[in-house]
């Protein structure tokens, strides 16, 4: 099928499964998730008003709760309606959109958590220079060059995807507009912009962070292993432990999605992992950072005192 100037064509969603039995029960599923996602990074969100949290930790927690409601919502959005309308086509515009706003959100999840992993270091080897090194004005640029460096590296991909002419199937074998199910159902040849999505997405985007962030983490748990209390080690291992958590759930299920080879055995696991990636992992992630921490806790229950 060939796409006209009027950009006129669109695309149908597959969805997770074809099983007509099953999808009631997935969309109870991703709709349960993504509420629990949406409550959970508001809560994040409405804790963080707190004077008391306003540190750099909880700056950067802030803006992964952002992050994690909008790829969620950016991702999910499509099952749901999908369900409830019925309708499963999405024009070409709209698809472009998604896979744009997809994979920006992405990447800034990776960078947002590389940012922390310096905090973390900060905190943990010069706590006595903390405040004075990690202050709003520097928090503030790591924040805002994670922000444009995750839209500006989409682009050229996304773009090489948009200036593809020709398609043989209108049927897309995932339940969003993703870059690698968008370009196996293209009959140009996509070798270069696979190259470009495989060196792009293998190097800055996955890679790179990871090092970035494990590189401070040998001097955290050096730093660490020098604290005398056995109390003290505790929490310190405590505070980093859910970073280190999340970091790599993260890149295992980008990996996994992204990085391993295209077979048609691997396409429904690769669903799986997407589906994991933009629906488990943003429920997850308030649990597993805050609230159960003791001062979010606190914190809630002053704002409450406040609303009431």
């Amino acid at each position: 099928m060939q796409r006209n100037q009027t950009y006129e064509l669109y695309f149908i969603i597959k969805g997770i499964s074809d099983d007509p039995s099953l999808q009631f029960l997935i969309f109870l599923l991703v709709l349960l998730m993504y509420l629990i996602t949406l409550c959970g990074n508001i809560t994040i969100l409405f804790a963080c008003r707190d004077p008391n949290l306003h540190t750099p930790m909880y700056f950067f927690l802030g803006n992964l709760s952002i992050v994690d409601i909008c790829c969620s919502t950016v991702s999910l959005h499509k099952i749901l309606i999908n369900y409830i309308s019925g309708n499963k086509m999405v024009s070409f515009l709209a698809c472009m959109s998604q896979m744009f706003m997809f994979g920006s959100f992405q990447g800034l999840e990776l960078f947002i958590l590389t940012a922390m992993s310096y905090d973390r270091y900060v905190a943990i080897c010069m706590p006595l220079r903390y405040h004075m090194v990690m202050n709003i004005r520097v928090c503030a640029i790591m924040a805002s060059v994670c922000w444009v460096l995750a839209f500006v590296q989409n682009i050229p991909p996304v773009g090489m995807v948009y200036n593809l002419t020709c398609y043989f199937s209108i049927e897309i074998n995932h339940f969003f507009c993703d870059i690698i199910p968008v370009i196996q159902i293209s009959c140009n040849d996509t070798s270069v912009v696979e190259m470009l999505f495989f060196i792009e997405g293998f190097f800055p985007i996955l890679v790179t962070p990871l090092v970035l962030t494990f590189i401070p983490y040998i001097f955290i748990i050096s730093a660490i292993l020098k604290i005398r209390s056995a109390s003290g080690r505790r929490k310190a291992f405590y505070t980093c432990s859910s970073h280190i958590t999340v970091v790599i759930l993260l890149s295992t299920t980008l990996f996994s999605q992204y990085l391993t080879p295209n077979i048609s055995s691997t396409l429904e696991a690769k669903k799986c992992f997407a589906l994991f990636n933009t629906a488990a992992v943003p429920m997850l992630n308030p649990l597993i950072y805050s609230l159960k921490n003791k001062d979010v806790k606190k914190a809630l229950k002053r704002c409450m005192a406040k609303v009431k």
